[in-house]
């Protein structure tokens, strides 16, 4: 599948809920209120949609949320998304904080690879982060996802005020655990409009006034967009996602389902279709197939970040 500027699309992210057990303060708005539960997807419509996805060439799919593990279910909808036709890869992003209870079930599913959102190494900070006490539970979970040999990736969002101490303290989880970590530079929201974040330039500076012998890895460590970094004096891999000051909208090769089956083209653009309708009029798998089809087309050339944002409710889409 191939957009307007010849842009192979063969990633989707899938949201199987809008719920989630935090309330990061950057990612959800005081005033946020859920879908009524009759307009999320079931578990069989998002395996329906996935299926034709794949006959297009979508071959990496990742199941997200809000928390994807609120969800009743979600370790056997992984398990069932592993045996469609022609998919290469399925991975898991989660807070973590429910981790433990599941990490067993999803080991046993062949998950391909596990992304942790971890913004503090410090309990007390984390807490005032997430608004939850889960800071162990969290730091157990990872330990256990790469006891099972499960790919293993932290994603943290670093702001001013909030966690820019941290900077160094996260990468050095990389020094004794075989994981990345990645920074993402925080995308604006409605949540987080009086927030500012780091740039990743600047995050880059303060990890190699440390790790002096820092080099730019080419190695692919996934299909997304992360530079990823190594050093000698670190196990893992330290990464960078910069959507702000370093856009890779010319090499964006994915597409959003929301837990209400609304296709998403850009994460930070309106554009989009609504699939639910589609499934639940008895459309035809070749009506949805075309209508996935020309509205790909429509996916827009790069975000506009640098000016006002349409980003509303990040758990409602799945970052």
């Amino acid at each position: 599948m191939v957009d307007s500027f010849s842009r192979k699309i063969n990633y989707l992210r899938i949201s199987i809920t809008d719920s989630c057990n935090l309330r990061c303060k950057y990612c959800l708005p005081e005033d946020f209120t859920h879908y009524p539960r009759n307009e999320i997807l079931q578990y069989e419509e998002f395996l329906r949609i996935c299926t034709i996805m794949a006959q297009l060439g979508v071959e990496i799919f990742r199941v997200t949320g809000g928390e994807p593990l609120v969800r009743k279910g979600c370790a056997q909808f992984i398990t069932q998304l592993k045996t469609v036709p022609d998919v290469k890869s399925v991975t898991l992003t989660t807070n973590g904080a429910l981790l433990d209870n599941y990490i067993s079930d999803l080991a046993s599913t062949g998950l391909d690879g596990l992304n942790i959102s971890l913004d503090s190494v410090c309990r007390e900070n984390y807490q005032r982060i997430t608004g939850a006490d889960a800071f162990d539970d969290v730091w157990q979970a990872l330990q256990k996802a790469i006891s099972y040999n499960i790919p293993t990736k932290i994603n943290t969002v670093i702001i001013k005020g909030v966690n820019d101490h941290e900077i160094l303290p996260m990468a050095a989880l990389a020094e004794k655990l075989p994981i990345s970590v990645r920074f993402i530079e925080l995308m604006p929201t409605a949540a987080n409009a009086k927030m500012q974040g780091v740039s990743n330039a600047d995050v880059l500076r303060i990890i190699a006034s440390k790790y002096d012998d820092l080099i730019p890895d080419d190695s692919v460590y996934g299909a997304g967009p992360a530079r990823y970094y190594s050093s000698k004096k670190l196990i893992g891999k330290v990464g960078f996602i910069s959507s702000l000051n370093q856009h890779f909208c010319d090499s964006c090769n994915r597409l959003r389902i929301s837990a209400t089956g609304f296709l998403r083209l850009c994460l930070h653009h309106n554009h989009g279709v609504d699939l639910r309708k589609l499934l639940r009029n008895g459309a035809s798998d070749d009506k949805i197939k075309h209508t996935i089809l020309s509205n790909t087309l429509e996916k827009p050339q790069q975000h506009f970040l640098e000016g006002k944002t349409n980003l509303q409710d990040m758990s409602k889409i799945g970052g």
